[in-house]
């Protein structure tokens, strides 16, 4: 079982667009971490593809800021603007739709899926001691987590934790990892529709557990048409010009 799996769309469809047909043919089941909407300019059509190809898909903390199951004191003016524009581009079915999404942990497919950390949803992982608990704790070897929007991940084994920088060069379209049947895994496989990590390509990946492999991918996509619609929606300036930088 090939698994897709994408994370941080962000309501870029057109990120969405250009990954799924460098996917194409490559996996037998995708999955979502979450964090469908938010910043980008097409909430609608990102919802609906997303609704309709994934197998599973968990919730992310813009989801729940935009149907109302969280309130939106801890985010910034810009990202709290978005989450208000976002709302109203809706439809009731697809509010209802994305404020039923499950909360992580989920298993699925023999990987467990999360937003933030292990322990909450709504916590980042960015370093070895945030994402202990979560390796030791996870019912699968291998976990997949999202939210902070940088490629990457940690891998633990005999008391031993390690940062797993991994991801393409410019020149590439995909970095392989080697999963090992001893050690357990934290995988990032980055954000879609607004990467954080200075590379501004959408990024996602594949997991092939049978064949112990993992492929991170990252695909470049036609920001400054995004840009355009971004503007033109009147969405905030800062979240205009982060997407040619990956910031």
């Amino acid at each position: 079982m090939r698994i897709l799996i994408l994370s941080d769309i962000h309501a870029n469809f057109t990120a969405l667009e250009a990954a799924l047909a460098k996917a194409v043919g490559r996996w037998d089941a995708a999955v979502c971490l979450g964090d469908i909407v938010g910043y980008g300019p097409d909430p609608a059509e990102v919802s609906e593809k997303i609704r309709s190809l994934v197998q599973s898909c968990i919730r992310g903390n813009h989801d729940k800021a935009v149907t109302g199951i969280m309130d939106t004191e801890d985010f910034n003016p810009v990202a709290k603007a978005a989450v208000d524009w976002t709302r109203k581009q809706l439809s009731p079915e697809l509010l209802q739709w994305l404020a039923a999404l499950p909360q992580g942990p989920l298993e699925t497919n023999g990987i467990v899926l999360v937003h933030g950390a292990f322990q909450d949803e709504d916590e980042y992982v960015f370093t070895p001691a945030q994402a202990l608990e979560g390796l030791l704790d996870s019912t699968s070897p291998v976990t997949f987590f999202g939210h902070t929007h940088h490629q990457g991940g940690f891998a633990y084994f005999d008391s031993n934790l390690e940062v797993l920088q991994i991801r393409p060069r410019p020149n590439e379209l995909f970095a392989p990892l080697r999963i090992e049947p001893e050690r357990r895994y934290m995988l990032n496989p980055g954000s879609i529709g607004q990467p954080r990590d200075a590379d501004p390509r959408a990024s996602f990946a594949i997991a092939d557990l049978a064949n112990h492999t993992v492929e991170f991918w990252r695909v470049p996509y036609e920001i400054g048409k995004v840009q355009s619609r971004m503007r033109k929606a009147g969405l905030p300036e800062p979240l205009v010009q982060r997407l040619e930088f990956g910031r």
